[in-house]
């Protein structure tokens, strides 16, 4: 070995004592990540993806996957000749659209996935919120105020779902068989109507029932940035109204905060928001120092 490749494995060898640390913090815990966006239209990326998940399992942490599927869906529907409306971000869901996105969800992308997991080691088991009664969903309800007024209407969003209750069972088996879950954002309500359930919203949900370490939700933006784009690594609910009432958040950003407060709220330990185009992202957050997202904890 000449003295450059002794110098790598050496940098090597320093990373791994550099993890040792959090390896032992975290080992038995339960990660829920929320996967979506970019990466997952990306195979280089989804690749990376399932190997980071694989990782975490066999180093002993338990990861529990969830994911989105938007894009597909509307790609599935317009070559169907259906057309989408949208209210705050909520696809308007029809019977027509919830047995789409029951088809692209549960079958086509929650397959795909645990394709790539089962190719890296690992041994995928998918599944909806149908699935052991994993998650009740309950109707969602919004209201939108009339322009020009302050006058607020009902909006009937369809069969958009939002969970009620979560019975983690069939989770918890999965995971003492060796498993891991990967979980279509899938809901029944309690007379057997199925639900389209926004996936952050549904990672937040499980996160916080199952008491996981950390629930990350891997997005197409760093993180939370200040005014003046710089990274915010490590807020708290009270700073997150704080940032909202003076406008450095908004837009889609809004909602996925509100789902890390009320996780970490309801027993999740931490969330973290992370660019899940960065590669390997999720173990650079964990397992060095100086992380790569925005870190969310209660107060």
């Amino acid at each position: 070995m000449n003295r450059s490749d002794e110098m790598a494995t050496i940098a090597k060898a320093q990373v791994l004592i550099e993890a040792l640390p959090y390896f032992q913090r975290y080992a038995g815990r339960t990660f829920v990540v929320k996967y979506g966006g970019h990466a997952m239209g990306d195979p280089a990326a989804a690749r990376d993806f399932a190997e980071d998940i694989v990782l975490l399992k066999a180093v002993g942490i338990n990861p529990v996957v969830v994911h989105g599927g938007g894009p597909q869906i509307g790609a599935m529907l317009k070559k169907l000749g259906v057309e989408s409306t949208f209210v705050d971000g909520l696809r308007v869901t029809d019977a027509q659209t919830a047995q789409v996105a029951e088809m692209v969800l549960s079958g086509a992308i929650n397959k795909e996935l645990v394709g790539w997991i089962n190719q890296a080691g690992g041994k995928g088991l998918g599944i909806s919120g149908k699935d052991g009664r994993l998650v009740t969903a309950s109707k969602v309800q919004r209201t939108v105020k009339t322009p020009g007024s302050n006058i607020e209407q009902a909006v009937d969003l369809g069969f958009v779902g939002e969970p009620s209750a979560v019975d983690t069972t069939i989770i918890d088996t999965a995971v003492a068989a060796g498993m891991i879950p990967i979980v279509a954002p899938i809901g029944a309500g309690e007379d057997g109507q199925t639900y389209n359930i926004n996936a952050d919203t549904m990672a937040g949900a499980i996160a916080a029932a199952l008491g996981a370490a950390r629930l990350f939700l891997l997005t197409d933006v760093p993180g939370v940035l200040d005014k003046q784009g710089a990274l915010l690594s490590d807020l708290r609910p009270s700073d997150i109204e704080r940032l909202r009432a003076d406008g450095t958040i908004g837009g889609g950003m809004i909602p996925k905060l509100e789902t890390c407060v009320h996780a970490v709220e309801a027993g999740c330990e931490a969330a973290v928001v992370i660019d899940g185009r960065v590669p390997h992202a999720m173990l650079l957050e964990l397992f060095t120092a100086h992380g790569a997202g925005t870190l969310i904890r209660a107060e």
